[in-house]
């Protein structure tokens, strides 16, 4: 459940970003159950605070989706947690490797990314969700 509007009250992220993240959830909702494929929601206090979504990538590749925690909770672990149970998810289906996509303004999770062994492979000028923005590919062998 990736809160999408708060990306425009953050980022000043278009409509654009919400769409993204629309397929996104709509492809995963319309695939068969994987045993490569899952998706984390964390709650607190009955309220959902964050998420994540492993999803496969190909055979050997499993490709780390939407990774949103609520701001107040930044920095508590939720993100943390959220990465290791998808990293633990896609070594136990049998994933060579995690890819994932980001963009450099996003700060925090690109620390949790790299604390979890990601490491950033890539990087492009793009314009998307009405700003210019540097878009990231990241990997980690497993």
């Amino acid at each position: 459940m990736a809160r999408a509007f708060l990306y425009h009250d953050e980022y000043d992220f278009d409509l654009g970003f919400e769409a993204l993240v629309a397929e996104i959830l709509v492809a995963f909702a319309r695939r068969a159950p994987s045993q490569g494929e899952r998706g984390w929601i964390a709650e607190r206090g009955g309220a959902i605070v964050g998420s994540v979504f492993l999803m496969r990538e190909s055979e050997d590749v499993g490709r780390l989706r939407l990774l949103y925690v609520e701001p107040a909770l930044r920095g508590q672990g939720v993100g943390r947690r959220l990465v290791e149970a998808c990293v633990d998810r896609a070594r136990a289906a049998g994933y060579r490797r995690m890819v994932l996509w980001t963009n450099d303004i996003l700060a925090s999770a690109r620390h949790i990314y790299e604390a979890a062994g990601f490491q950033c492979t890539a990087r492009n000028a793009h314009r998307s969700f009405g700003r210019d923005l540097v878009g990231e590919d990241w990997e980690l062998a497993l």
